[in-house]
């Protein structure tokens, strides 16, 4: 690795290095890398290359820096908000479209509200409730942020972190859309009143253990969402 590091020179071989180690299963979450110095011995390549490849792995969200002696950087635990860089700007580059958004939140909602139902968690459910009654009036802006946190709540009850991660990532995404989007809908009042009882329907079907319904309420809201607000295409 050394011997081909000193031919290319470039930050690609610090980065392959790198994420060979942790396809390879050599570096687990949480292990702390070695130095900037270390790391360029190591593979006879510049500091600035493995500066560069540190950067990439960093926008990835694959490690983290930590302030402190006992900090350094180290392979991330969780995927943190790379999900949501990743998708903000691939939909802004119109690869991802909206209805492909509405789709896999759908799908995804659909999972966390079921699981949910299968072993309804009365502190969480509570939680619900106080968002809910929240919503009750609430102009746009403010509605949003009780919104996110319904449905981050919700996917944190579901107990799969993919799921849930996924679903913060594609909420953060389609924020500034539906801000945009709720402060031109013709009718906010009631549009309003349509989704806060939307999620009240859906907490009591949680509440009750009623799996199919749960999923189906859940679904069902998302694309209701989006099509009130021109986010279905």
């Amino acid at each position: 690795m050394g011997a081909m590091a000193a031919v290319v020179g470039g930050y690609e071989v610090v980065l392959d290095y790198l994420t060979g180690e942790i396809l390879q299963g050599h570096v687990a979450p949480g292990t702390r890398l070695p130095n900037e110095r270390e790391l360029a011995s190591r593979l006879g390549a510049s500091r600035s290359a493995v500066r560069e490849a540190m950067k990439v792995l960093r926008a990835q969200g694959v490690i983290v820096t930590l302030p402190g002696a006992a900090g350094g950087t180290r392979v991330a635990s969780e995927p943190g908000d790379a999900f949501g860089h990743m998708l903000k700007l691939h939909v802004a580059l119109d690869t991802i479209s909206n209805r492909e958004l509405t789709h896999t939140r759908m799908v995804l909602e659909r999972a966390s509200a079921e699981v949910a139902a299968e072993q309804p968690d009365e502190t969480a459910l509570a939680e619900l409730d106080g968002l809910v009654a929240q919503m009750i009036d609430t102009p746009a802006l403010a509605f949003n942020d009780l919104d996110t946190a319904f449905h981050l709540t919700m996917a944190r009850m579901g107990h799969n972190r993919l799921v849930r991660d996924l679903t913060v990532a594609i909420r953060e995404t389609v924020t500034s859309l539906l801000l945009a989007a709720e402060h031109v809908a013709p009718d906010w009042d009631t549009l309003r009143d349509e989704l806060t009882a939307e999620h009240r329907a859906i907490v009591e079907a949680i509440r009750a253990g009623d799996v199919d319904l749960a999923g189906r309420l859940s679904a069902e809201h998302i694309r209701h969402s989006h099509a009130a607000l021109g986010l279905s295409e």
